[in-house]
């Protein structure tokens, strides 16, 4: 079983706000069934407990059950991993130093991928269509100035996710 954080914090919570025994909490912290006995009695232990529901490690219904049956063991809620979290729709944020870099993704993205629409390419790099447009038209006002350049190799993607956009195009 792969331990909650903070073991100590959260069997300081499991005792403070539930009815579970001390082996249920020990098993589930993987803690020795005397240390929780010790932080029970506030022996030396000066720290506050970390909710395990509010960190999605735990659930509401998963405490209930094993409350009711003290043989059942808790088991810990699956963890977000990498893959689910790229696919949430969520907007992309760029940092401050990283936006003067569009550009250059913009027409490196222009000059090697054409069929790609800008909208796709606005939509990728968080910028207006007008942006591509005028890049792709050579109207921007700083065109002169601007190299092109991955936005991988600008970290303003991963190549993963450049590979997505790219097999869309052409499924």
């Amino acid at each position: 079983m792969t331990q909650p954080l903070m073991p100590k914090a959260t069997a300081i919570w499991l005792i403070e706000n539930t009815k579970l025994t001390f082996e249920q909490i020990a098993a589930f912290c993987e803690l020795h069934i005397l240390e929780i006995e010790s932080i029970a009695n506030e022996e030396g232990i000066q720290m506050v407990g970390f909710d395990p529901i509010a960190s999605s490690q735990l659930t509401f219904e998963e405490i209930r059950r094993c409350e009711a049956d003290t043989t059942a063991q808790l088991r810990l809620s699956p963890t977000l991993d990498v893959d689910r979290m790229i696919n949430t729709n969520r907007s992309k944020y760029t940092p401050v130093v990283k936006r003067k870099d569009k550009p250059s993704a913009i027409l490196w993205l222009v000059k090697y991928h054409p069929e790609l629409s800008d909208a796709q390419i606005g939509k990728f790099l968080g910028t207006t269509r007008l942006t591509v447009q005028s890049l792709r038209l050579k109207t921007h006002w700083n065109y002169a100035n601007i190299e092109a350049h991955s936005p991988v190799a600008l970290g303003l993607c991963t190549q993963g996710e450049l590979d997505a956009l790219l097999q869309k195009k052409e499924g």
